[in-house]
C-alpha cells in the first residue's frame, strides 16, 4: 500500500532526518516516536502515517501488524525569486523549500528484525 504527499513547503534534508527514524519501525513505534519528536515535520509525517493506516483499513490485516517498508523524500519543486543588482540587472534565487514523500507499506516481518 502507498500513500504520498506532494509539494509540502519544508526542505527535504530536514524532513529526511525524521524519515530514517521511522523507516523500517512498525506503524505502533512509529507513532510513538512521531508523537514526542519536537521537529517541525513529525506531524506531517505523522499524518501520512494515518492517511496510509486509513486506506489499509478496508484490508483484512490489521494497523498493528503492519510496518513501515520504505519512505523515501524528495526533493519538489523550486522558489524562485529575484534580487536587483546595481546596474540594473537582477539575479534569481532558488530555494528548495519542496519536498516529495512516499511510503510503501507491508505486513508483518517474515522474521526477527
Amino acid at each position: 500500500m502507498r500513500a504520498s504527499l506532494n509539494n509540502h513547503r519544508t526542505a527535504p534534508r530536514k524532513v529526511r532526518l525524521v524519515a530514517d527514524l521511522v523507516r523500517g519501525k512498525s506503524v505502533s513505534v512509529a507513532k510513538q516516536k512521531l508523537a514526542f519528536l519536537p521537529k517541525k515535520t513529525a506531524p506531517v509525517i505523522e499524518k501520512l502515517l494515518d492517511s496510509a493506516i486509513a486506506k489499509r483499513k478496508c484490508r483484512v490485516v490489521s494497523p498493528e501488524e503492519l510496518f513501515i517498508k520504505t519512505i523515501t523524500v524528495n526533493k519538489g519543486g523550486m522558489q524562485k525569486r529575484y534580487r536587483p543588482f546595481a546596474r540594473g540587472p537582477c539575479r534569481y534565487d532558488t530555494k528548495n523549500y519542496e519536498s516529495h514523500r512516499d511510503r510503501a507499506w507491508s505486513p508483518a516481518r517474515p522474521g526477527p528484525g
